[in-house]
């Protein structure tokens, strides 16, 4: 799925733009964690630590929402429904250091201390958006 053209610059690298990423507990209710993404070939890339909730849920339950925000302008946003295509622990520390980059202008993620990190691929499904 191709994202929409009106929405692309909150996609790109060089935009501090946050991902407020839903995902579903185990009893059904939501949980919503704020999350450091880039976007990579039509898909959304989240990386996180083996282990934590937003990593047990997708693991467990791959239908996730996303909503992306432009801080500049907060009622402009990109809403993303899709689904967990993969996830990788290959590249994952890696991974993490580039979201560093982009988010704390920092060459290495400053608080990693040795969890093992996977990099979750979301499939968008369905988009809403505003202008």
């Amino acid at each position: 799925m191709v994202f929409p053209e009106s929405s692309t610059d909150l996609l790109r690298g060089d935009v501090l733009s946050y991902a407020f990423l839903a995902t579903t507990m185990e009893d059904g209710t939501p949980q919503v964690t704020p999350v450091w993404f880039d976007a990579e070939g039509g898909l959304i890339r989240i990386n996180t630590a083996r282990g934590r909730v937003k990593d047990r849920n997708m693991t467990e339950r791959p239908h996730v929402a996303l909503t992306i925000m432009n801080l500049d302008e907060p009622y402009r946003y990109l809403q993303i429904r899709g689904k967990v295509a993969k996830s990788s622990e290959e590249g994952a520390r890696e991974h993490i250091d580039l979201l560093a980059k982009k988010y704390l202008k920092q060459d290495k993620y400053p608080w990693f201390s040795g969890e093992t990190r996977v990099i979750y691929f979301i499939e968008p499904e369905s988009f809403n958006y505003s202008e």
